[in-house]
């Protein structure tokens, strides 16, 4: 969820490492990543080596394992990073524009939900040094839709919780393919910027989910819009959504979209 699409998001570092104050939470409701687009991926790389920057609790990382990769992950957060390593995943903790490398080579770069934490340039000329030659940086986001009924439901609890909110509810809840455009763009044009790529490509797979209200309520606070949002507030825009949910019977049906920008080294 874009949390100020009119700003440099990258720097918002307080959001950036604000995921892991409930590990267990993020891990356990975040969704996961369409199949074909992890296969993908991986048909399209020079082999089988993958890094996942910003890789959380190891969400996309552990898809990627499932299909026999060899990942290891960076994330600047020590409490994501060490639910990942208890998942079994190598894990170094640093932001990808200071991690060191130390002379380790990659056929696939990925970001999952992740790469508009990262500076769009000096992200993709990292990626570029560590990438072998044939070797992919994909970076993804799942961008959802909500039934109009209940975002403007949800919408509206947020508004009145959260006034001074920079953005506006309802177009980000109807709308977030609009704010994740924003994110597409510079990622291209830092692929572009940087050198060494090929022309990026954008992959889109569209699929649904469906959420009943526990579930729901479950993953908002690991929304940026709400990781930073005091306990009691945090609890009133969750009455509100579980409210609405329950109008609708106690569940509804979320339509995803999950976009991928991608391009190969080139090059030796």
């Amino acid at each position: 969820m874009p949390t100020n699409p009119h700003g440099e998001v990258h720097q918002q570092r307080q959001v950036a490492e604000s995921f892991g104050a409930d590990a267990e939470r993020y891990d356990r409701a975040r969704p996961r990543y369409p199949e074909t687009m992890v296969e993908r991926i991986v048909a399209g790389s020079s082999g089988k080596d993958v890094l996942d920057v910003g890789t959380g609790t190891g969400i996309a990382a552990r898809q990627f394992q499932a299909i026999d990769c060899q990942v290891s992950g960076v994330e600047p957060d020590p409490r994501l990073a060490e639910l990942a390593r208890q998942f079994g995943l190598a894990v170094d903790v640093a932001t990808f524009e200071d991690w060191d490398p130390a002379g380790r080579q990659y056929d696939a770069v990925v970001a999952a939900q992740a790469w508009h934490w990262v500076d769009p340039v000096a992200g993709a000329a990292k990626t570029a040094q560590i990438l072998r030659p044939g070797g992919r940086l994909a970076a993804f986001w799942n961008v959802f839709h909500f039934p109009a009924e209940v975002a403007d439901a949800i919408a509206e609890v947020c508004q009145r919780v959260m006034p001074d909110a920079p953005f506006d509810f309802r177009a980000m809840l109807t709308g977030a393919m609009d704010g994740y455009q924003a994110f597409f763009a510079k990622t291209s044009d830092g692929i572009r910027e940087a050198g060494g790529f090929g022309e990026p490509e954008q992959w889109r797979f569209d699929w649904e989910w469906t959420y009943t209200r526990d579930a729901w309520l479950d993953q908002m606070p690991t929304l940026g819009a709400f990781t930073r949002l005091p306990p009691d507030k945090m609890a009133e825009v969750l009455d509100g959504a579980g409210a609405a949910i329950d109008a609708m019977g106690g569940s509804f049906t979320m339509n995803y979209a999950t976009v991928a920008i991608s391009a190969v080294r080139t090059g030796s």
